[in-house]
This record gives C-alpha cells, sequence and structure tokens, in this order.
C-alpha cells in the first residue's frame, strides 16, 4: 500500500524528491501518512478535495484484497 501512494503522489507533485510516505499499524486499521511539499499540497488534494478522495479510494479497493482496513492520511 506504502508503495501504491507513493506512485500516485510523485505523479502528481512538482517536487517528488520530498515525498514521503510512512506507514504505522494500529489496532483497528493501517495507517498511511503522506507528506508533500508545502507548494504541492494543493495539487495532491485537489478542488474541494477530489484528488485525495480518489487516492483514498483507490487504496481502500487495493486493501479489499487484503481484507485489510486502510486509512490515508494527508499531512
Amino acid at each position: 500500500m506504502k508503495e501504491l501512494v507513493r506512485v500516485i503522489a510523485t505523479s502528481l507533485v512538482d517536487h517528488p524528491e520530498q515525498v514521503e510516505v510512512t506507514e504505522r499499524e494500529t489496532d483497528k486499521a493501517l495507517v498511511i501518512e503522506l507528506r508533500v511539499a508545502p507548494e504541492d499540497m494543493g495539487k495532491v488534494i485537489g478542488k474541494q478535495g477530489r484528488i485525495a478522495k480518489s487516492i483514498r479510494t483507490v487504496v481502500k479497493a487495493a486493501a479489499t484484497r487484503d481484507d485489510r482496513k486502510v486509512v490515508v492520511d494527508i499531512v
């Protein structure tokens, strides 16, 4: 999941070298944190959060194969 988020995010931003993706496991879900450069934040979130919602949808669909709950946080 971590690599999927990284590939999507690096294709969207102007500074792909500043994309950081971390994973941590909680008792309820796998939490994936995405960090990008401040000037790229708007590109990752999109108008009215449409791109962020799309990223979460793709990751959630990939997580259903493993029967896991995944949360994507954009920090």
